[in-house]
């Protein structure tokens, strides 16, 4: 029997100020994202999912590293890193933005954070930003400082997450509308929070940029939280794909371009802007997308049939013409899990034209048998679909 493999920390994979609060509060997994541990496990995918649905929990983010871009030139840096037009963004506004390269590929997707005119913090999914938006800056002489604050978010989520962020900021937090932020005292200590956060079950963000004060936070959260059951928590996989959350590097990278990766309703094709991926992306509309990112539901009432990766062919298909191979890369299982809410496998993967418009695909299961599946856009619409939830754990 051989022990389950470890890796080793050091000053390239770090803790967070949280990380030994987590662990205490039993996290049982983690990963590395922006050379950080986050969370992704502590009771059990299922078991966690359940509870992010009907409680609150409390989590850590700080993986979620801020890139300030600031000065002059900061709002001309940021809009010629996105295809979306920042120009009407205010000053106490969130807005998620596609980060995108002279050939329209993905960079990041961040959620951009107007602090002021001239400032603005991308809170990035894992690549490094950072080294783009300066090199960005530096080839084009502007007039911008570009670096990583010391900034470690925590996200309070689900249903109960507004009763519990009031009983610690007050009454003032259940103003701030979606995507939208302010700056809520704490112990004599301004914190900018926001209605946001990776799961679709409501709550907030708070970026803390104090270590003690935020580990105080993080303690008061579930000192405050009798009655709520709240717990430690992370982004649930089940959640997120319910919920039509994208995660750059796993739904999408930096080989699809943001009309690719079904992000179109996110930028500005025709708008009159100075940004590097413009060019490129209106040229990719005019010659049509040949490859999309969508979704894959496959019925499991039993639980989860697995998936295969690069396995897909046209449903219906004569066998002799139906190959599943595993070398075969024109074709990319991303994301899946199994829910138990709608008893179906759930998936998303990078289809290329025709198959990407097909309604139903064949595809081989882990065990190696064959399934149908249905194909459908981002995010799922389960109703729509005809599709009934089990109202609870089962």
């Amino acid at each position: 029997m051989f022990d389950s493999p470890r890796i080793t920390m050091s000053r390239r994979l770090r803790n967070t100020p949280f990380t030994s609060r987590v662990l205490q509060h039993g996290a049982s997994e983690f990963t590395a994202y922006n050379h950080m541990l986050l969370p992704t496990k502590f009771v059990s995918l299922e078991d966690d999912y359940w509870h992010l649905c009907s409680a609150v929990q409390v989590w850590d983010v700080s993986v979620e590293r801020q890139v300030s871009i600031q000065g002059p030139d900061a709002t001309r840096l940021v809009q010629w890193m996105t295809p979306r037009d920042v120009s009407s963004v205010a000053m106490d506004q969130c807005v998620y933005l596609p980060l995108a390269d002279e050939n329209g590929r993905l960079v990041n997707d961040p959620v951009g954070l107007r602090l002021a005119q001239d400032h603005w913090w991308l809170s990035i999914a894992d690549s490094d930003v950072r080294l783009w938006a300066k090199g960005l800056a530096t080839g084009a002489n502007m007039d911008v400082v570009v670096h990583e604050p010391d900034v470690w978010p925590l996200a309070v989520q689900g249903p109960a997450a507004q009763t519990l962020m009031m009983r610690v900021f007050g009454k003032q937090v259940g103003d701030i509308r979606f995507f939208r932020y302010r700056q809520l005292e704490y112990r004599g200590h301004r914190f900018i929070v926001a209605r946001s956060g990776w799961s679709k079950q409501g709550g907030f963000e708070i970026y803390v940029d104090d270590i003690a004060l935020g580990q105080s936070l993080f303690d008061e959260l579930f000192e405050q939280g009798v009655g709520l059951d709240v717990r430690a928590g992370c982004p649930n996989l089940i959640e997120r794909l319910e919920s039509g959350l994208l995660a750059f590097g796993n739904d999408m990278d930096s080989r699809h371009t943001v009309l690719e990766s079904s992000l179109g309703h996110f930028i500005n094709l025709d708008a009159d802007i100075d940004s590097l991926s413009l060019p490129a992306l209106r040229q990719e509309r005019a010659t049509g997308v040949k490859r999309r990112l969508v979704g894959l539901l496959l019925p499991a009432p039993d639980g989860p049939r697995t998936i295969a990766n690069n396995a897909f062919a046209p449903a219906g298909s004569p066998v002799a013409e139906v190959v599943f191979s595993h070398n075969d890369h024109s074709h990319c299982l991303c994301s899946q899990a199994w829910s138990p809410r709608y008893r179906q496998q759930m998936a998303s993967a990078m289809l290329e034209e025709p198959l990407a418009s097909e309604q139903v695909v064949e595809v081989l299961l882990a065990d190696g048998t064959r399934a149908t599946a249905r194909l459908c856009e981002l995010p799922f619409d389960f109703a729509k679909l005809g599709i009934k939830a089990n109202a609870q754990k089962i």
